[in-house]
């Protein structure tokens, strides 16, 4: 006879798991530490919320399914934020939790139950997938299922009752699990869309293709750039496609809210869009002002992504990769003279680019414009480097820095919170130690996940910290400066972090000015154990996602 909470750790150490998140209760305790015992990994963090965005970070840089184990209650409701996230993210989550006992009448719940919460029903309302066993006979299968369900991109979530996880069965009897496995089920995109898309395109004369995480995913990449090749189309991409054609020649970077200017310019002579894998959010839609009165085709393997956040005049569903091979196919070959977009001049356009030109730096005598910051930054870090953006004004510096893939970039606006950050970089530096992780946030997000500090020294993460620090809920100053009210209240004392960090074994440093990152280089070059490094930052200097929803309406 064995526990189930052993033999749910013994599953989950056949199933591959190596590594687990999560912050410890004491109706999963015993769990804990038999997936401990079993060589699984187990990464304690400080917040709920912290250790789901770490399993998130884990899944997002391998590929693999990222486990979080939590608490019943009030350590489920703690996490919600993450567990939205998780929901949101597409990537394979598993969350383990605990839940009230089956039987009312266990000693422990004489009286009322402190911790009841109903965690199943609100979870569900939140977009995810829950699994939760009434008796140690089916546990295991359970498992198996909710396993299933996560490895389709999904955030599934297994919500074990104390007595089920203390009940002990004869695995002998019970015979082994049956390994669940749900085939995404792809469809082949219909001919006569692949007909219509290929017309349409065949007479534009300046089409750009927006490529997001779904035809990084696809492995779209070499279909797209010979799609664009064929076709005269410029390169773009969304945020969470970021830098996917770094290097070709047309390559314009982010559309919408970061958008350089020559992206801006040409995006507004474009005569068809054709979007591979994106979803046409708010950040790529620029409130609804991205793109020009034509055409657009949108091309998703899920339907429910099409025309889910903006229009689309022709829908392909199918996958990026093998839609984007077809189009090659279908379309007719042009003469240099029919695509305008690849003309020697907007190549040398596109390579003297610099982000300078752009707008004038504010730094002050004690503070910098958060848009040099990026650019230091981006000279001083190592290429090799995967970079994780918590929320708020500061965030749109995502736009002048650079990483090899789209999949050494993350941010945390799936949930529209702040504080999530510094848990998706711990679980996205845990998995990718060979990677230089740099996690941007500022400090109201910091101060939300303060004691993830000790967590990162406890754990030994390599990750190097950037607290983007405007001493005040930046967003929320300009929110409150558009409508007229003073933002006294969204403002605080400028804090010092550094001497904080290093108490508890960061190398930190402060940094006012240009020459103070410059003289960085060669601990970021070559980082020995984390660092924190407190970046003061101008908060007058607006986000563009804020002009876009504030002053533009004022």
């Amino acid at each position: 006879m064995k526990p189930v909470y052993e033999l749910l750790a013994a599953d989950l150490k056949r199933l591959g798991v190596e590594m687990t998140f999560g912050l410890m209760s004491d109706d999963i305790c015993q769990f804990v530490a038999a997936l401990d015992a079993s060589g699984v990994r187990f990464v304690g963090a400080r917040h709920e919320n912290s250790a789901i965005m770490m399993a998130v970070g884990y899944a997002n840089t391998t590929g693999k399914l990222g486990v979080c184990v939590i608490g019943r209650g009030p350590a489920t409701a703690n996490g919600m934020l993450g567990l939205v996230g998780a929901a949101r993210s597409n990537r394979p989550i598993l969350i383990i939790t605990g839940e009230a006992p089956v039987d009312p009448r266990t000693p422990d719940m004489i009286g009322p139950d402190g911790k009841a919460y109903p965690g199943e029903a609100i979870l569900r309302l939140g977009g995810l997938s829950t699994f939760s066993p009434k008796h140690g006979h089916v546990a295991r299968q359970m498992l198996q299922d909710a396993v299933g369900e996560a490895m389709l991109n999904k955030a599934a979530v297994l919500m074990v009752p104390v007595d089920v996880l203390l009940a002990e069965i004869d695995p002998a009897e019970e015979g082994e699990p049956t390994p669940v496995s749900f085939p995404r089920r792809i469809p082949k995109a219909r001919q006569q869309a692949i007909d219509s898309a290929a017309a349409l395109i065949a007479k534009s004369r300046k089409p750009i293709i927006v490529a997001g995480q779904g035809a990084y995913y696809s492995g779209a990449k070499a279909a797209i750039e010979k799609l664009a090749e064929k076709s005269g189309a410029l390169l773009a991409n969304a945020l969470k496609g970021k830098d996917m054609f770094r290097g070709h020649p047309h390559n314009i970077g982010i559309i919408g809210s970061s958008s350089h200017s020559v992206a801006r310019r040409r995006v507004e002579q474009a005569d068809c869009i054709i979007a591979i894998g994106a979803s046409l959010n708010r950040f790529t839609m620029s409130a609804g002002e991205s793109f020009p009165a034509v055409p657009l085709i949108h091309i998703d393997v899920s339907r429910a992504n099409i025309g889910r956040y903006w229009y689309a005049d022709l829908a392909i569903v199918g996958d990026a990769k093998e839609v984007t091979e077809r189009l090659v196919e279908a379309i007719p070959d042009r003469a240099p003279a029919e695509k305008p977009f690849h003309s020697n001049a907007i190549r040398d356009e596109i390579a003297s680019f610099d982000h300078l030109m752009d707008f004038k730096p504010e730094n002050t005598a004690r503070t910098l414009d958060v848009r040099i910051a990026a650019l230091e930054f981006e000279k001083v870090l190592p290429e090799n480097r995967q970079l994780v953006f918590d929320g708020g004004n500061f965030m749109f510096a995502w736009g002048y820095m650079s990483v090899p893939s789209p999949n050494h970039f993350m941010h945390t606006q799936d949930s529209g919170s702040i504080g999530l950050g510094m848990g998706l970089a711990i679980g996205a530096a845990l998995s990718q130690p060979d990677r230089h992780t740099v996690a941007f946030i500022g400090d109201g997000g910091f101060l939300m996940s303060l004691g993830e500090l000790e967590t990162i020294i406890r754990e030994e993460v390599p990750i190097t910290l950037v607290v983007m620090n405007d001493a005040a809920y930046g967003a929320e100053v300009h929110f409150l400066r558009a409508s007229g009210h003073s933002p006294s209240t969204a403002r605080f004392p400028d804090a010092d972090f550094a001497p904080l960090a290093e108490t508890l074994g960061f190398q930190s440093a402060t940094v006012r000015t240009v020459e103070d990152i410059r003289k960085l280089a060669p601990l970021l070059k070559e980082p020995d154990g984390p660092i924190l490094i407190d970046c003061k930052i101008n908060g007058d200097v607006v986000a563009p996602f804020i002009q876009e929803v504030t002053y533009r309406k004022t």
